[in-house]
């Protein structure tokens, strides 16, 4: 991803025409004190490649992709083994022809888990990962012995519990060599280096920074002080890059994965005020207290590596519900889109009719952690009067709406587009709605509003969402409408879960439909 602001453009990088000889020094001169410049604003911790918190959560949890590959295959392996060892069709098998190989198969799987084989710790020698992946599998070979040996005695097949685990041992090694390659890859390009920005231009910054530079599993992408006359401008070369309020609308927000608090924890009232104001920030918000020495040290930078994109395992319960929502969005929006895809013909069809111009609108809005995305939707409007910031929203008989986009929009057929964004990660099926960048209630931008609006940026934005089927949908022409949405997005935010989203999805269609008052 390359950073628009801090790239020359053709004409800067060419001198000016016609100058003499110390015009071209002097440009010379000019050109590498700008460079000089660029590289100090970017500090030594500047990423090679610049992914979103999106795109670094869907590397987080490559983990459960890979337990489900493996429970896929040992699974397979399992029935396998047991069909054959059956004299007849699996389903006819006897329970103590095939609980052995059952056993052996969930030890195997437990064991995975549990003995954290899906944690690719940073510099883990793969050679010993597969070693202990193979000791794994003997203890699953010996759990189906065993059991096999207390159901059938004499009868046990013992030759086929060794060739189960063989199979186990074999597919499991091949699939861990290749999900170690694809870490290691990851590593490499620094899609698993956490990004952190720090407020408080303080010494325990200053130390935090040349730890990092040591280590270089953290990068470091700026700092934030609210004392900018006393400030330097910048820390072992990481920039000061502007006081903490700026942090809440920072283009560099999207990029980073904790925001940390390096002042003193014994400046209680300071902590509470800064922690509240950047409690409206999606970013998580953590307090560096001074360690005591150089182990406290490297164990508080242990803490900050880890989580939380360094371990690609990451908290258990927070990635498998992102997990979980992510499947659901990929079955159900691939079958959507596929039942859905004749009647999107037919209504692309009509809006050509209808009036000139394309068919789609494109309109920049918020997604996960504040990122800008792309959303995509059927014209509405006329073409002339398109409006992709959303300065002037939509009323009743609202001239700008066509004939064909009254009627899309009043059944929100107009947002069956965006199933594209939900099958490319950028979107949900279900989430707080995204709203146009910088859109305006009334004079003031919405955002602007509620301390709390970022708070609804903590899930990807949905094609429905709880706020929806509760009535607020559509433009927002008051503050307490703002207020209003905000509070049920948070609700939403804080109780997802996927019954909640099937639930949702299922009265979204009567609930919408119901609606004669909504302005669309």
């Amino acid at each position: 991803m390359t950073d628009a602001a801090t790239r020359l453009s053709h004409d800067d990088a060419l001198p000016p025409a016609g100058a003499d000889a110390s015009g071209l020094r002097a440009w010379a001169a000019a050109a590498v004190n700008d460079k000089a410049k660029g590289a100090a604003r970017r500090g030594p911790f500047r990423p090679d490649v610049w992914l979103n918190a999106r795109q670094r959560h869907a590397s987080r949890l490559a983990a459960h992709y890979f337990r489900a590959f493996d429970v896929l295959a040992v699974g397979a392996i399992a029935l396998l083994c047991a069909w054959a060892a059956s004299p007849g069709p699996l389903v006819h098998a006897e329970l103590s022809q095939a609980a052995p190989f059952g056993v052996g198969a969930l030890t195997v799987l437990a064991l995975m888990r549990s003995l954290g084989r899906y944690r690719f710790a940073r510099g883990q020698k793969t050679s010993l990962h597969l070693a202990s992946v193979a000791a794994i599998v003997g203890v699953g070979a010996v759990a189906a012995m065993a059991t096999g040996g207390l159901l059938r005695g004499g009868e046990a097949q013992w030759s086929a519990y060794l060739v189960w685990a063989a199979l186990t041992l074999v597919s499991l090694n091949a699939l861990h060599m290749g999900w170690s390659d694809i870490v290691g890859r990851w590593r490499a390009s620094g899609a698993l280096t956490p990004n952190i920005v720090l407020v408080g231009a303080t010494r325990r910054a200053e130390a935090l920074i040349r730890e990092a530079l040591k280590r270089r599993d953290l990068n470091v992408l700026g700092i934030f002080d609210d004392r900018m006359a006393r400030s330097p401008q910048a820390i072992e070369g990481v920039p000061v890059l502007g006081a903490s309020g700026d942090l809440l609308t920072h283009k560099m927000t999207p990029y980073v994965d904790r925001v940390v608090l390096a002042i003193d924890p014994k400046a209680e009232a300071r902590v509470r005020e800064l922690t509240a104001r950047l409690g409206a920030l999606p970013n998580e918000v953590t307090l560096l207290v001074e360690p005591n020495g150089a182990a406290e040290t490297a164990s508080a930078l242990d803490r900050l590596a880890a989580a939380p994109l360094a371990d690609v395992q990451g908290p258990v319960d927070e990635d498998r519900r992102a997990f979980n929502k992510r499947i659901q969005d990929l079955v159900i929006g691939l079958i959507a889109l596929v039942l859905l895809a004749p009647v999107m013909a037919l209504i692309a069809l009509a809006i050509r009719m209808d009036s000139p111009g394309p068919v789609m609108f494109r309109q920049r809005r918020h997604g996960f952690n504040q990122e800008e995305i792309v959303v995509w939707k059927f014209r509405s409007m006329r073409q002339e009067t398109a409006d992709a910031t959303a300065s002037r929203q939509v009323t009743h008989d609202d001239d700008r709406v066509t004939r064909v986009g009254k009627f899309i929009r009043k059944t929100s057929l107009d947002e069956l587009p965006q199933l594209l964004n939900v099958l490319a990660g950028e979107m949900s099926l279900v989430g707080p709605r995204p709203h146009a960048i910088g859109m305006k209630t009334g004079h003031v931008e919405s955002a602007r509003l509620v301390a709390e609006y970022a708070h609804r940026h903590r899930i990807k934005p949905g094609m429905t969402g709880w706020a929806a089927v509760n009535g607020s949908r559509g433009p927002l022409h008051t503050a307490q409408d703002v207020r209003r949405r905000v509070q049920l997005d948070i609700d939403y935010v804080e109780r997802q879960s996927l019954w909640m989203d099937l639930w949702i999805m299922a009265i979204t269609i009567p609930v919408l439909l119901g609606d004669r008052t909504a302005i669309r």
